[in-house]
């Protein structure tokens, strides 16, 4: 495949990230926060499932893409992120989800993307530390605007 070829997928994945109803469910995955496989479990049986189920399969079918050489890993890497930001949040509980879902290769291909970054350890690790930032942030903003109803 030639790079022009795959700048031109990559942007048609960029398309379909601007569609409606996935920036409603990419803007609902940045808040998700999942602490346990119960966190998972419950919002696949919650009125969200539709909102995980579609940003996480989303990224595990692109990176399909770049599994199967439809796309160079490298302009893929260079031209997202916010694989690596899903992959952070699913990560701790592959394992788990594996087997409650029953499907030993649930986001195989995400995982293997993410798994053949140079120094992907330290990437995963940084993306971890800005959503920890993150949630403090969200709390913090939660408290005060609860504070300012209590006045």
């Amino acid at each position: 495949m030639s790079k022009h070829h795959d700048a031109e997928l990559i942007l048609k994945l960029y398309d379909l990230r601007r569609e409606a109803t996935m920036r409603e469910a990419r803007n609902w995955f940045f808040q998700f926060n999942p602490q346990s496989t119960k966190d998972f479990m419950d919002v696949l049986t919650s009125d969200k499932s539709g909102f995980y189920r579609m940003v996480t399969s989303y990224w595990d079918m692109a990176c399909s893409f770049v599994n199967n050489g439809a796309i160079d890993a490298q302009m893929f890497n260079d031209a997202n992120g916010e694989h690596i930001f899903v992959y952070a949040k699913l990560e701790p509980f592959l394992p788990a989800l594996r087997a409650e879902n029953g499907n030993p290769q649930y986001m195989a291909h995400l995982e293997k993307v993410i798994k053949e970054m140079p120094d992907y350890e330290t990437k995963v690790a940084g993306v971890r530390a800005r959503i920890e930032k993150i949630v403090a942030l969200y709390q913090q903003r939660a408290a005060a605007q609860a504070a300012a109803a209590g006045n």
